[in-house]
């Protein structure tokens, strides 16, 4: 009975350990595993973590970045650019395991703009970088001469009015980021730009109806009387014959800054100079009979008229581009003579004859040519052919520069021997003296 009894115990014994045993061998491993909502970002962007662990009851994330986190499943943004290894380690009752992956962080592209309610042309544009984990930046401004930077926070001239696209991309070695914003500036009121070789001095007339006069660059030492505005890229470019048999062309930029010498060594005094910017070339014109070009940097001079091609040409005037029409008019003082050429110089021909003088300008738009007779001391005006010429105004006095606003409808010359700087409709009424007391106002530009 007795053995009957323990051997009910051990069997009773054996099944417990048995089932011990059972119940160890089938306790699950745990299992790490998530998802990231993105896993390429920028800087500051947060990132979703979903925990899709199994058998777990507790985790530990590791960011790579040196933060860490127990939450079962935590939002992440990084502070900086770079590839991160985010770990996962999640722990049951059967153990621990671990998943991993890479987040590529780029850098953020963020700027403002100070004052953008009230941005003005002529100007300069604040732009303020905010953007984060960047190593370099690309500015685009968005104007027409394409303008760019690599400066962190620029400043930035606007040329015309209007609405820009801003670009901003930030760089690092894990890639770039770009951001764009529209700003839109408004015109400041217009200006006219004179050289004055008397005086030494460009300057600029402000067109509000205050009169002021501002100076823009002493050019003592490097006077002349020829003066060109490039609008796209905002350039200034001026004749200079002080030294005889010298003459050069300066070129600097709007605000006077960047002053450089791009063509040196013409053999005389340079006088008319004209701008075709969108073929690239500037034009100029020498007491010594040569009628010249270059590229605007002053590279590949070439003469493009010499006193061997017109018989008896003594020195030339002013000149005037049309580059619609492929025209170059200038004038002759010794055979007093204005012609009309190719631009390259070809099929020249006498235009307007028994007459001769320093201004020309001509108004593409209307099909006219204004022009300075100095034998009849009158501001006259033809049309591209020679013909229906008419009197602007009978002034008595020297001039040099003339210029059109096409928006107003309005002529300005300089009259360089009265000091002068005079506005009228385009046929000659309503002129008024805009400015007077200057010493010998010559070419002229508007900038509106």
């Amino acid at each position: 009975m007795k053995t009957s009894f323990y051997l009910l115990l051990i069997i009773l014994f054996s099944g417990i350990v048995f089932n011990s045993c059972s119940d160890e061998e089938t306790i699950p491993q745990s299992s790490a595993a998530f998802t990231a909502s993105k896993k390429k970002v920028i800087v500051g962007e947060a990132i979703q973590f979903t925990n899709t662990s199994s058998n777990a009851t507790a985790f530990r994330w590791s960011f790579g970045d040196g933060t860490t986190s127990k939450d079962i499943a935590p939002k992440k943004a990084y502070e900086t650019s770079g590839v991160f290894v985010v770990s996962l380690v999640s722990t049951g009752e059967g153990g621990s395991t671990i998943s991993s992956t890479e987040i590529t962080v780029l850098p953020s592209a963020a700027f403002v703009v100070e004052d953008d309610d009230n941005l003005l042309t002529l100007t300069a544009v604040k732009f303020t970088n905010n953007s984060k984990g960047a190593v370099s930046y690309l500015w685009s401004f968005g104007n027409p001469a394409k303008s760019t930077s690599t400066e962190a926070s620029p400043e930035f001239t606007y040329l015309t009015a209007g609405t820009f696209t801003v670009t901003l991309t930030t760089k690092s070695p894990e890639g770039e980021t770009t951001v764009t914003k529209e700003i839109t500036l408004k015109a400041a009121p217009p200006e006219i730009y004179f050289i004055d070789p008397d005086d030494n001095f460009i300057r600029k007339l402000a067109l509000d109806g205050s009169g002021t006069v501002t100076d823009v660059l002493d050019i003592t030492g490097k006077a002349g009387q020829g003066l060109a505005y490039d609008e796209v890229h905002g350039k200034i470019y001026f004749t200079d014959y002080e030294v005889l048999d010298e003459g050069k062309i300066w070129r600097m930029n709007l605000d006077a800054t960047g002053l450089e010498a791009i063509v040196e060594g013409i053999p005389s005094s340079t006088y008319g100079i004209s701008l075709d910017v969108t073929g690239g070339k500037m034009y100029w014109a020498d007491e010594a009979g040569n009628i010249s070009r270059a590229n605007l940097n002053g590279s590949n001079k070439e003469d493009l008229l010499t006193r061997a091609d017109i018989p008896n040409a003594s020195y030339w005037g002013d000149i005037a581009l049309d580059p619609e029409n492929n025209k170059l008019y200038f004038m002759d003082y010794e055979n007093e003579n204005m012609y009309v050429s190719n631009l390259d110089g070809s099929n020249f021909s006498v235009l307007i004859p028994g007459m001769y003088g320093h201004g020309i300008l001509v108004d593409t738009e209307h099909d006219k040519i204004y022009y300075y007779d100095r034998p009849n001391r009158e501001l006259r005006r033809a049309d591209l052919n020679g013909t229906n010429i008419i009197t602007i105004d009978d002034l008595n006095t020297r001039i040099f520069g003339m210029a059109i606003d096409y928006q107003s409808g309005k002529l300005y010359w300089s009259g360089a021997s009265e000091g002068e700087i005079n506005v009228a409709d385009l046929d000659g009424t309503n002129k008024l003296v805009l400015k007077s007391g200057l010493v010998y106002p010559s070419e002229i530009f508007l900038r509106n």
